[in-house]
């Protein structure tokens, strides 16, 4: 199992950026892929973006692509999900995850088997 703890999270005004970081512990951290999701208020949690475990390929959202960037410090144990122009819209809880073992790199919550607390985004118009 491996524990996450998302931070970085706050309020914005619309235009601005904030950089969230996902610290993990557990598992060998560069054994594993990691990603980004979102729920906002009223709506189901959705994919932000998700980085191979050796950083090579990344996925993002059509929603935040070109405004975002996810990368990792294996040596860290940390993933980071740099959001820039942001908009009220992207207003929701992030949270990071982690890859299941044995599972396939992808978009879907499925694949992910462990899951941050999350960390609170609000974006003011």
């Amino acid at each position: 199992q491996v524990q996450l703890v998302e931070s970085g999270g706050g309020l914005v005004q619309a235009g601005g950026s904030l950089r969230l970081s996902c610290a993990a512990s557990g598992r060998t951290f560069s054994n594993y892929a990691m990603g980004w999701f979102r729920q906002a208020p009223g709506k189901e949690r959705e994919f932000v973006a998700a980085i191979s475990w050796s950083g090579d390929t990344t996925r993002y959202a059509d929603s935040v692509k070109g405004r975002s960037t996810i990368s990792r410090d294996n040596a860290k144990n940390t993933v980071y999900l740099q959001m820039n122009s942001l908009k009220p819209e992207d207003t929701a809880v992030y949270y990071c995850a982690a890859q299941a073992a044995g599972r396939p790199f992808a978009q879907s919550a499925a694949v992910f088997g462990s899951w941050g607390q999350g960390t609170q985004v609000t974006v003011s118009s």
